[in-house]
């Protein structure tokens, strides 16, 4: 482990992706999701994969801007498009797939 000024590095083992949603034991595991947007998708209460059956997207990007009193990025909102997909069946695709989807339905959020 490499020491720098600041202190030891701390290296971050990745979680591997999920396949299908059979596969997700935990929010880092569905593709997209890394650790910030894991720690967004639990302040709105959604602790496992499966906790997406039934959300949409759209609502939870708005929930996690009046949870946290700002604006997102409409990238989250893509992103949280992805994930319930995902957990619906959907195959796992690259959240900005979802951009112009976004974009055509929802305008520029």
């Amino acid at each position: 482990m490499a020491a720098s000024a600041r202190g030891p590095r701390r290296q971050r083992i990745k979680t591997p992706k999920a396949s299908c949603p059979a596969e997700c034991v935990v929010l880092e595991q569905l593709p997209n999701i890394g650790p910030a947007l894991a720690a967004e998708l639990r302040l709105l209460g959604i602790s496992h994969p499966q906790d997406l059956l039934g959300q949409d997207g759209y609502l939870l990007y708005r929930r996690l801007c009046e949870v946290t009193r700002m604006r997102h990025d409409p990238c989250v909102l893509d992103t949280f498009l992805a994930a319930t997909d995902f957990m619906r069946g959907a195959p796992a695709t690259p959240w900005w797939q979802y951009t112009a989807q976004r974009k055509q339905r929802y305008g520029l959020v």
